[in-house]
């Protein structure tokens, strides 16, 4: 006799079955679009919130972190609308192209969509969804085969971006979505956006997640990458104090194309980004870095999986974590080599800084190699500032703190020194520093 063993719903998974159930009817889109959300649904109420004994999720359980569901975000209002004008502000200098979202919708007025340059289209995702977009239909949840938690976001999706950038063009000016959590009641936010880049384009694109107070965010971004397409992807995450940020992206990449991807963590209480990267075609050079300077008790889980699917392809990965008081510092990092994959060359680095005694960091680096011609690796680090150093700085005549600073910054700039657009890095240097002299007090 067969018995089958299910677990028991939480409360949190029973409130988003009422969500799911009270709101599909409001949520954009028919037909296709409805059909794709029963059943995203349906595979996440088989496999729930995601808890310590999945091991991608034994570091970051889910199941016990959310403890309830927040309802839905409503439509923002004027003041929400109003603090999201000014969202962003560390990136004004780059001079972007905004696209502005409040309470997870898109607000046209504060968005930059006028004089686009050849070849690039923006609309709404939630348009496109009612519209029966055809790049909607043809990738929107076939790009990668993600997790539970991007089965939930499909589907409760509401708004996000939908950008393609058509064959040759080049987008001279980055474009920044802005999202802003407004509301001043906890919510759930569910953004979902597809990027689509033709064959021989280039673009960049950041993200920036702010506001919120408990907010639970749960955030897919997926790319189409053409041949000889060219991207560069940064993602900044902000947030109040008891912010859960639940972070997706998903990446389909062709042949001799670019892909630089970048994550940058400084707040919320929780967050996790995961990626998931797939070589789809040859010859292709991707950089994957990202750091994490947290505090307090804050927890930031970085999972990567990428999968080398075609030959001669180039993947570097590094991350950086910076640990203070009693945070906890996660990296996964999963590099599969195919069996037609022969020629590629993989490598990975994960490293922590501990600053106190009561932190943690967690690393789990990972090869699963199927062909016999490939130089991979991986390593992972974990230490306290070199004495010696702080010394050398300090018999120099520099102060402890700023001996201490000095180093620190040293340390993430290696890190953020792969991002290609000065500005970017420059403004994020600063974010370095401010939070080095805000834990200085």
């Amino acid at each position: 006799m067969n018995i089958e063993v299910r677990s028991m719903k939480n409360a949190a998974e029973l409130a988003l079955a009422e969500v799911f159930a009270s709101a599909k009817a409001t949520l954009p889109g028919n037909g296709a679009v409805a059909a794709l959300r029963e059943a995203a649904f349906r595979r996440f109420e088989v496999e729930g919130l995601p808890h310590r004994r999945i091991e991608q999720w034994k570091y970051t359980d889910l199941r016990a972190m959310l403890g309830e569901a927040k309802p839905l975000a409503s439509a923002p209002g004027a003041t929400a609308k109003t603090q999201a004008r000014d969202a962003g502000a560390l990136l004004a200098d780059m001079g972007a192209r905004r696209l502005v979202f409040a309470d997870g919708a898109f607000v046209p007025e504060l968005s930059d969509v006028t004089a686009l340059e050849a070849g690039l289209t923006i609309r709404s995702m939630a348009e496109a969804l009612a519209a029966g977009d055809p790049l909607v239909a043809a990738h929107l949840g076939k790009v990668v085969d993600g997790d539970g938690v991007v089965a939930l976001n499909t589907a409760l999706m509401g708004d996000g971006a939908m950008i393609h950038v058509a064959a040759g063009a080049t987008v001279e000016r980055p474009i920044h979505l802005v999202f802003f959590a407004g509301d001043d009641r906890p919510a759930s936010l569910f953004t979902r956006s597809l990027v689509v880049i033709e064959k021989g384009a280039r673009v960049m694109l950041v993200e920036s997640h702010e506001g919120g107070t408990e907010h639970q965010i749960n955030t897919v971004l997926e790319f189409v990458v053409g041949d000889d397409a060219h991207v560069d992807h940064v993602k900044l995450t902000g947030g109040g104090s008891g912010v859960v940020h639940v972070s997706s992206l998903m990446a389909s990449i062709g042949a001799h194309a670019r892909f630089n991807a970048f994550t940058f963590n400084t707040s919320a209480a929780v967050v996790r980004n995961q990626l998931f990267l797939r070589f789809d075609g040859e010859g292709t050079v991707a950089g994957i870095r990202g750091a994490s300077l947290l505090k307090g008790k804050q927890h930031a889980d970085t999972t990567v999986v990428v999968d080398h699917v075609a030959r001669g392809c180039l993947s570097r990965e590094m991350f950086k974590m910076v640990l203070d008081e009693s945070s906890r510092g996660v990296f996964q990092g999963k590099i599969t080599v195919r069996q037609k994959a022969q020629k590629t060359d993989a490598r990975m680095m994960t490293q922590a800084l501990l600053l106190s005694d009561e932190c943690e960091a967690d690393h789990k680096p990972e090869l699963e190699i199927f062909a016999d011609d490939v130089q991979c690796g991986h390593g992972a680090t974990t230490g306290a500032l070199d004495d010696d150093l702080k010394f050398y700085l300090m018999a120099r005549g520099i102060p402890r703190k700023e001996a201490e600073a000095l180093l620190v910054q040293a340390f993430v700039g290696e890190a953020i020194e792969g991002i290609e657009h000065a500005g970017l890095r420059d403004a994020l240097m600063d974010s370095v520093v401010a939070w080095l002299r805000a834990r200085a007090g």
